[in-house]
C-alpha cells in the first residue's frame, strides 16, 4: 500500500518513474499476504495512470485479485486488453466483459473468446450444430452488448419513475437466464432498473430469490417469464409442492404495489449513493466502492 500511495502521489510519472515503480510493485508484491496483495491492487485500480507491465502482471494472477483492476482501471489501454484477452480464463474474460468503456474491436474480441471457450467444450460430434448456434448468438450478443455499451445517460439525483420492462430488456433476461450467462443478466437488469450494476448485483445475491421475484413483478414481468428466471437463477424454487412450484409460490405472495414502493426505495438509494457519477456499474466507479459480490448481504 505504501509503495502504491507513493506511485499515486506523482502527479506526472516519468518513464523512469514508471519502470521503478514496477520493479518495486512486483518485489512487493510477491513478498505480501493475500490480504495486502488485494487492497494494493484495489487501490491501484483507482489510478489513472499504471504501467503496461504492471498491469499485464496483475491481470495474470488469480481472478480474486485481477477481477476489480481489469473491471475498474482507467489506466489499462485497449492494446493491453487485448493482450491480456488472448490468454485469459473464462473468468478474467467476465471480469474485463463488466468494463463500461468497451470499445468495437474488445467486443469483437470477447466474442471471439467466448466461441472458443464454448467449442473447446463440445465434442467432436456435436460441432456443426455448435457453430451454427454460435454463429447466431454470436450476433446476438454483440448486438446486446454494443446497445449496452452506447447506453451512457447522465445521472440525475433522483431517478426517473420506474416503467415497465421492456420487449428487449425482457428477451435479454430469460435468453441469458436460459443459455447460462449469469454474468450478464446484472448488466441487462440494471439498464431495465434505470440504476447501476451495483443494486442489480445486491438483488441478485440474494439466494432465496425473493428480492428478484419482488424486482420482476415491479418490472411488470409476465409470470409465465417471472417463473422461467426464477426457477433456472435459483435452483430450490424450481422444485413443485403440493400447490406447484416454488416460484409460482413466491410470485402469488407478492403485492404489485408493495413491490414497486419497496424497488423505487432501492433505486432512490442507489442514485443517492451515485449522485455524482455516470450511471455505471457500483464496481467499475472511481470513488472507491466495490462491486464484490462476496461482501454482499441477503437484504440489500
Amino acid at each position: 500500500m505504501a509503495t502504491v500511495t507513493g506511485f499515486e502521489s506523482l502527479a506526472r510519472p516519468s518513464r523512469t518513474d514508471l519502470k521503478q515503480f514496477h520493479d518495486l510493485f512486483v518485489a512487493t508484491y510477491l513478498a505480501s499476504s493475500d490480504e495486502a496483495r488485494r487492497q494494493a491492487v484495489a487501490a491501484l485500480s483507482q489510478c489513472p495512470v499504471v504501467p503496461e507491465p504492471t498491469a499485464l502482471f496483475i491481470a495474470g494472477q488469480p481472478i480474486a485479485v485481477a477481477a476489480i483492476f481489469l473491471t475498474r482501471s482507467p489506466a489499462i489501454s485497449e492494446r493491453t486488453l487485448l493482450e491480456i484477452l488472448r490468454t485469459a480464463s473464462p473468468a478474467h474474460a467476465r471480469a474485463i466483459e463488466r468494463r463500461d468503456n468497451l470499445t468495437p474491436k474488445m467486443i469483437e474480441s470477447l466474442v471471439g473468446l467466448h466461441q472458443a471457450h464454448r467449442s473447446r467444450a463440445v465434442g467432436d460430434d456435436d460441432r456443426a450444430r455448435a457453430e451454427r448456434s454460435r454463429q447466431a448468438r454470436e450476433e446476438e450478443l454483440r448486438d446486446a452488448i454494443r446497445a449496452l455499451a452506447r447506453a451512457q445517460a447522465s445521472q440525475a439525483e433522483a431517478p426517473l419513475p420506474l416503467a415497465a420492462i421492456g420487449d428487449v430488456h425482457l428477451a435479454l433476461i430469460v435468453r441469458f437466464a436460459r443459455a447460462g450467462e449469469t454474468g450478464m443478466i446484472p448488466v441487462v437488469l440494471a439498464d431495465a432498473l434505470g440504476a447501476s450494476q451495483w443494486l442489480s448485483e445486491r438483488i441478485l445475491l440474494d439466494l432465496s430469490g425473493r428480492q428478484l421475484a419482488t424486482t420482476l413483478v415491479a418490472l411488470q414481468v409476465p409470470d409465465r417469464d417471472s417463473k422461467f428466471v426464477l426457477a433456472r437463477l435459483y435452483p430450490h424454487l424450481a422444485a413443485d409442492d403440493a400447490t406447484g412450484s416454488r416460484a409460482e409460490a413466491l410470485l402469488a405472495e407478492l403485492e404489485p404495489a408493495a413491490c414497486r414502493e419497496r424497488v423505487e426505495s432501492w433505486r432512490r438509494a442507489d442514485a443517492y449513493t451515485r449522485q455524482d457519477l455516470p450511471r455505471t456499474a457500483a464496481n467499475t466507479d472511481s470513488r472507491g466502492t466495490t462491486g464484490d459480490w462476496g461482501r454482499g448481504s441477503k437484504s440489500a
